[in-house]
């Protein structure tokens, strides 16, 4: 499947991280009305994100060797604790490995902040989301019912850090 911006990755296409920057945000605001029509973000909360990095938040963006952006996540950390705010991949990169780099980076992020633990919400109808935290080690703590606009629960997970970021492979 091909959206109208962009073409499929070839096999063992790679994206770089970078930090994301507001100049990022039309694609990245794309991205997520996209990835997720019901409960997406406004443009002026990203924008928040965004305000308090690198204080408490730490945005990435994956970025197709093409130049377009493919992918976003952010993290939240203050004292020993940090929280996975949002991953997002766009659909035609799913499954590319995007998602992984992506979430190591925030790990890694978090285990240079000092967190010793990172929690998480993640949609109760997304299977593939739950099986890479569980992946890398996250752990199911807690169920949010409806928290979700559209209804939707929240499957509250953790993950305890020794100081590395051990996880998924790839």
């Amino acid at each position: 499947m091909t959206e109208p911006d962009g073409g499929t990755p070839e096999r063992g296409a790679a994206a770089t991280l970078r930090q994301m920057t507001e100049g990022d945000l039309p694609m990245v605001m794309h991205i997520e009305r996209t990835t997720f029509p019901f409960d997406a973000w406004s443009e002026g909360m990203l924008r928040g994100e965004l305000a308090d990095q690198p204080r408490t938040r730490h945005y990435v963006v994956a970025v197709a060797g093409d130049g377009r952006i493919v992918g976003y996540a952010g993290l939240a950390a203050a004292g020993d604790q940090a929280d996975v705010q949002t991953i997002a991949v766009i659909s035609e990169w799913r499954r590319s490995g995007v998602g992984t780099a992506m979430l190591k980076e925030l790990l890694a992020e978090a285990v240079r902040r000092g967190a010793t633990a990172v929690f998480l919400e993640v949609r109760a109808d997304n299977p593939p989301a739950q099986a890479m935290y569980e992946r890398f080690g996250f752990e199911r703590i807690g169920l949010r019912r409806d928290y979700y606009d559209d209804g939707t629960d929240a499957i509250m997970m953790m993950k305890k850090l020794n100081g590395d970021v051990e996880g998924a492979d790839g």
